[in-house]
């Protein structure tokens, strides 16, 4: 789909590496801002790409203060990078299951989709966690100092546990199966060539999942836009 917001990538970077500056609730924080990101129209393969590479950009950019030779911080900078990489991971899982709801939505309203079409459609969501880890090992494989370490690291536990995002694709997969019956399941499981798929069942897909991506982080009311009598958490 279309990019609508072409800075979002250099926006989300700065944005992470001022998190990790502060380095208050990373995790969460990395996860809220990824998700923002996307749902203001980043949803595409190649933009998901972009936007994770943005936010390890950010994560390198904040935690270097903390790799440098005559410090020895190189644990906490360890610290902020796990979260961060756990932040984009949940981010990506949510979008998995959101991606999941939206599929099921959309199949149940059209019978003419045909299982090409979700075929095509698994296919790509699929893609996710393929995209994360190589993102974040190809960004370890170009850093050279402890940073880089610390990614390959991850990227190697992330291969050999499982992340968030290939848990919740799997999850995901299996519901959305159950949910359209035995012939659906069918359908998602066939190995069919991707012959001339039609877009119609991903634009379809797609809003659903932004929509819903929007609605979730919509960021909460302040203490002084609340209503008369209101008190701040």
């Amino acid at each position: 789909m279309t990019t609508e917001h072409p800075h979002s990538a250099a926006q989300l970077e700065a944005d992470v590496k001022r998190a990790v500056e502060q380095g208050l609730d990373l995790q969460q924080r990395v996860r809220q801002l990824t998700l923002q990101q996307i749902s203001s129209g980043q949803f595409d393969l190649a933009a998901l790409r972009e936007l994770s590479q943005a936010v390890l950009n950010g994560a390198l950019a904040g935690a270097q203060p903390l790799l440098q030779p005559a410090l020895t911080q190189t644990s906490q900078a360890k610290e902020q990078l796990q979260q961060v990489v756990a932040g984009l991971d949940a981010a990506l899982a949510q979008l998995a299951q959101t991606a999941s709801l939206a599929l099921q939505e959309a199949a149940g309203k059209a019978q003419a989709f045909s299982a090409t079409d979700l075929k095509r459609a698994r296919a790509d969501f699929a893609q996710l966690e393929q995209m994360f880890l190589d993102t974040l090992q190809s960004t370890a494989s170009r850093t050279r100092d402890a940073a880089g370490v610390i990614l390959s690291e991850l990227a190697a536990h992330s291969r050999l546990k499982g992340s968030a995002v290939g848990a919740q694709l799997q999850q995901s997969w299996l519901t959305t199966a159950q949910q359209l019956g035995e012939v659906g399941k069918a359908q998602l499981d066939a190995g069919l060539k991707l012959a001339h798929a039609s877009g119609d069942l991903l634009r379809q897909i797609a809003a659903g999942v932004l929509g819903g991506l929007a609605e979730q982080v919509k960021p909460a009311p302040k203490a002084d836009q609340a209503g008369p009598g209101s008190k701040g958490a």
